[in-house]
């Protein structure tokens, strides 16, 4: 019996979640923060000085992770983290000025580097694909 990883959506999907990190880190290198940091960006920008819990509620992402992006992002002047003032063992995290002011550059480059992986697909054939994915993520979800 042989296996076939051109027919396996676990090894494709991995293939296609790197083809879209690499696809938006070679954009969002210059201007200063990485793919794994884009949705902590993205939920900052909606609503800024959220918690690390409030994050983790927002995002589909590990603890551990969540933390070690948050140091790096500290580390690289995306964020500014200050104390909670009604729960000493909360920290906010804030933009910032660097932070918020490469915000229109890095949602354009996030949608170039979805159109690039996109190019050939017609419209419908996008957003059928983009469905799938949501399907696909939410099954995996209940496993």
């Amino acid at each position: 019996m042989s296996y076939n990883l051109l027919e396996s959506a676990t090894y494709l999907s991995s293939l296609l979640a790197r083809g879209f990190s690499r696809s938006l880190l070679n954009r969002a290198a210059e201007l200063g923060f990485s793919p794994g940091q884009f949705p902590v960006l993205i939920e900052l920008w909606k609503e800024d000085g959220l918690t690390q819990r409030e994050l983790l509620d927002r995002l589909d992402i590990e603890q551990a992770t969540l933390a070690n992006t948050l140091a790096r992002m500290e580390r690289d002047g995306l964020i500014v983290r200050m104390p909670h003032p009604r729960d000493r063992r909360a920290v906010r995290n804030f933009l910032s000025e660097k932070g918020r002011a490469i915000e229109a550059k890095a949602v354009a480059v996030a949608q170039e580097a979805d159109q690039a992986l996109f190019k050939g697909f017609r419209r419908f054939e996008k957003e059928l694909m983009l469905e799938y994915m949501r399907w696909a993520i939410e099954n995996s979800r209940k496993l």
